[in-house]
């Protein structure tokens, strides 16, 4: 759809704009001449002689800026935003460009090139789909998940029902804490909220018979009588725990498949709030749930630009008051995981930006093991840092 495209676009972009300003100087220069685009680093002693009309031609810099930011020597066609802006120095049909605006024009030119793949992908998927062997895949794509999934329920019964209330506080994402909360003034949940949180809730530790009460509990203080609840609901839970049909044992929702399944309706409590929410509604939750000021404007900033996990990052670091939570999150139960062993004392709070999740660190190792290259890696090393980026690139 044209909405998925928008979203694959944006996270594209995001993690190659991280991974090209990682590169360093050297291994930039090789990406660029990889990917034929002629922009040539100036020398020092270039730079040096032009100091004065880099600093005047380029607004916000001072002497120490140009002295410390590298500029690159750019044809006109691929400058020209920045020529009608008056905001880049040019000399002899060229324009003299910072590191700063240089991975703009990178991204821009990254950008158009995805778009048109992506276009023509989606002309074509009407008779690709027909097949059915590739119809499935397809339709799955989006919610691929590749890390933990919290079948294995190595803490099963180690919560009581009566913690429950405090662990959706402290500890719960902010879909399965709105989940909790709407359930608890209801008593009911429609079938898509009864699933997000009921398997969140198998993750977490509850066992089958645990699962049973806690829902018979709460329903039958609605319009559910007892009858009602082990005729039809019951069924529903124990499906969940692999006990009825196919026997299947279900594992909780993954934060994609939260995010790109179907949105909730007027009446629904499911998905993402910070991906299904109205922007002011959204705000007034977090106000709710005293999340300072300044941090509620960062999570909107982060929602506005479609980074809905790390607004939910942003969220668990206000809530429990750290600087950086050291990992990437891709799951409600990761959060709960991370939330417990913290408040527990049994993990470090990280003040550096770590890179890797705790879901990707085996399928991407070898990638940070590239991209902390010295300049005086061999070609191989190179190559495979550039690996995967040189195709959007490349001559029509």
């Amino acid at each position: 759809s044209e909405e998925l495209r928008r979203w694959f676009l944006q996270q594209e972009m995001d993690l190659f704009r991280y991974r090209f300003n990682e590169l360093t100087d050297n291994l930039r220069q090789k990406f660029l001449d990889h990917v034929n685009l002629k922009f040539e680093a100036i020398s020092e002693d270039l730079k040096n002689e032009w100091a004065n009309d880099l600093c005047a031609s380029t607004p916000g810099f001072t002497m120490i800026k140009v002295k410390e930011q590298m500029f690159y020597k750019v044809g006109l066609a691929d400058a020209v935003e920045l020529f009608r802006a008056r905001r880049v120095f040019i000399k002899d049909g060229f324009a003299y460009v910072p590191l700063k605006d240089i991975d703009a024009i990178v991204l821009n030119n990254y950008r158009a090139k995805l778009s048109k793949a992506l276009a023509l992908t989606a002309r074509s998927l009407p008779s690709v789909q027909s097949d059915e062997r590739l119809q499935p895949l397809l339709n799955h794509l989006s919610h691929s998940y590749i890390g933990p999934d919290y079948s294995v329920q190595k803490n099963a019964g180690k919560i009581s029902l009566e913690q429950i209330d405090a662990l959706a506080v402290k500890s719960f994402p902010l879909c399965m804490r709105q989940l909790h909360k709407a359930l608890r003034e209801n008593h009911h949940l429609r079938h898509g909220g009864r699933m997000q949180y009921g398997l969140f809730l198998k993750g977490i530790g509850l066992t089958l018979e645990q699962a049973l009460e806690f829902w018979k509990k709460e329903f039958i203080r609605g319009k559910v009588d007892a009858d009602k609840f082990d005729k039809g609901y019951a069924y529903s839970i124990r499906h969940n725990y692999g006990k009825e049909g196919k026997r299947t044992d279900y594992t909780p929702y993954s934060c994609m498949k939260i995010i790109m399944s179907n949105p909730p309706s007027q009446g629904d409590y499911h998905g993402c709030p910070f991906r299904h929410c109205d922007p002011e509604l959204l705000k007034q939750k977090l106000q709710l749930y005293k999340v300072p000021p300044n941090g509620i404007n960062q999570i909107l900033e982060l929602v506005k630009g479609m980074h809905y996990q790390l607004a939910c990052q942003k969220y668990f670091e206000l809530t429990h008051d750290i600087e950086d939570i050291g990992f990437s999150l891709n799951h409600p139960n990761q959060y709960f995981a991370e939330s417990q062993r913290l408040l527990s004392g049994g993990r470090e709070v990280k003040k550096e930006l770590s890179h890797l999740g705790n879901s990707q660190q085996k399928s991407s190792g070898q990638e940070s093991a590239n991209s902390n290259s010295t300049p005086t890696s061999s070609n191989t090393a190179t190559d495979a840092e550039l690996e995967g980026l040189d195709e959007y690139f490349a001559e029509d």
